[in-house]
């Protein structure tokens, strides 16, 4: 009976719990967003070598935040993880243009995944504060965000060093999985 009326409080203040798998190329920012999220600051990473898990409180999301590697030879592992996901935050450096066309088949191959159908998709145009970024409506384009139907989708400029776009793509996450909890 308490763990019932618990999430029924839960249920009432709209707190949920979701897993959320963060993806993308090596060297996109991802350790660097995942721990500015946690902590609030920048701390020194090296490429993620497996995973980084960590649980994240934003707003009325009690997140378990899966950060896997981006390395080629990792790649083919991110499909271990995606069980379960409620939401998959894939993280772009906008500043390398040279490997668009990698990361836009690394994101189409993982959104064609059975487990990932229901999964809300946000995309970081990441690296936003250097001077030869890209602009997200640029980055969306290269990433064939406008060929995705089959699922909510939001791409939010960002930089993981400075924080900046952070938060309003958490906010773009919260309320599209409420709306979809409503429904």
């Amino acid at each position: 009976m308490g763990l019932s009326i618990s999430k029924l409080f839960d249920w009432l203040r709209g707190d949920r719990d979701i897993r959320v798998v963060m993806v993308g190329l090596d060297a996109a920012g991802k350790t660097t967003i995942l721990y500015k999220m946690k902590l609030g600051e920048v701390i020194t990473t090296i490429p993620t070598i497996g995973f980084n898990v960590e649980s994240v409180q934003y707003k009325s999301l009690n997140m378990t935040v899966w950060d896997v590697g981006g390395q080629t030879k990792i790649r083919p592992l991110w499909k271990y993880y995606y069980q379960n996901t409620n939401a998959v935050i894939y993280v772009c450096d906008s500043t390398d243009g040279e490997r668009f066309n990698e990361a836009r088949e690394e994101l189409h191959t993982l959104l064609k995944s059975d487990e990932l159908r229901n999964a809300h998709l946000l995309v970081y145009a990441n690296k936003q504060d250097a001077p030869n970024a890209q602009k997200p409506t640029e980055v969306a384009a290269k990433l064939g965000l406008s060929d995705i139907r089959d699922r909510p989708w939001y791409i939010q400029s960002s930089s993981a060093v400075s924080g900046e776009g952070l938060y309003e793509g958490m906010d773009w996450l919260a309320r599209s999985l409420r709306q979809a909890s409503a429904n």
